[in-house]
């Protein structure tokens, strides 16, 4: 409700000064309204239990949300860019000092709510993402507004909004990626299916691991199955509380489903 409400002050901020990266920040303030809204309505549905139809929960709603945020920003930064390389062919006036003052207020209100989104899950980096985009706005408009009121140079202000869009691109391109191959059931970044099999099998008791899967199952929650090939049927309590003690201390993974074998087969990993 502040991002909203502020991004309507910069709004008119930016039609009564001229400033490009004001309006450009307003709009994308705009949309981090809708973008905040989106990752706390995904966040609600990630925290109800499962059912009958979605055995899962509804996790992946983070994931989905973190997508659409990511595309939405992209569609932003290609708006903004034109918009930005149209003013360089044509400057306007643009009203330095006042443009400079309202983006300084809206540079703290971005960085309380930049302060207010705790945790490392998919949903909330995007939610952040949009955050720091009206951080890095707010500087631009800022640093431009000033140059302009002090030399006078209009050109500032589109070359502000180039750069941002610049730097919000890269990160939403990344998280981009990241969200479609987390619903590829990609592995998650960071891990190696290599490395935890051979965790794995490092345990005293277990000969080898073979069908080994490994994905996400919501932004903060990675799944894990495999077939553990083990010497006696009656080691298996024991080595399955090990399993599981040691893939949640090295890799932070809780949802485990182990199958044990007593023969030995090949290690087969898909």
């Amino acid at each position: 409700m502040l991002t909203v409400a502020f991004a309507l002050v910069e709004a008119l901020g930016g039609w009564w000064t001229g400033s490009l990266a004001l309006l450009s920040d307003a709009g994308h303030m705009l949309t981090d309204g809708a973008a905040l809204a989106l990752g706390a309505f995904a966040a609600w549905m990630a925290r109800r239990p499962p059912s009958e139809r979605h055995s899962y929960g509804l996790g992946r709603a983070e994931v989905v949300a973190a997508l659409a945020n990511a595309a939405t920003m992209l569609l932003i930064v290609l708006g903004l860019g034109y918009e930005a390389i149209l003013r360089l062919k044509e400057p306007t006036a643009v009203n330095g000092g006042a443009a400079a003052l309202i983006a300084a207020v809206g540079l703290a209100v971005n960085l309380w709510v930049m302060r207010r989104l705790h945790g490392h899950d998919m949903n909330t980096r995007a939610a952040r993402l949009h955050v720091i985009g009206d951080v890095l706005g707010s500087v631009a408009a800022l640093g431009a507004g000033a140059l302009v009121a002090l030399t006078g140079w209009t050109r500032a202000d589109p070359i502000a909004s180039l750069a941002i869009c610049l730097l919000i691109a890269l990160s939403s391109w990344r998280l981009l990626r990241e969200s479609l191959h987390a619903l590829m059931e990609g592995v998650p970044q960071g891990l190696s299916v290599e490395a935890i099999g051979g965790e794995m099998a490092r345990i005293e008791g277990v000969l080898s691991v073979h069908d080994l899967h490994v994905w996400t199952l919501s932004g903060s929650r990675t799944a894990l199955s495999a077939h553990v090939v083990i010497k006696t049927m009656g080691q298996w309590e024991r080595l399955r509380a090990e399993l599981q003690e040691r893939l949640h201390e090295r890799f932070g993974i809780d949802h485990v489903t182990l199958q044990p074998e007593s023969t030995t087969r090949p290690l087969v990993r898909h």
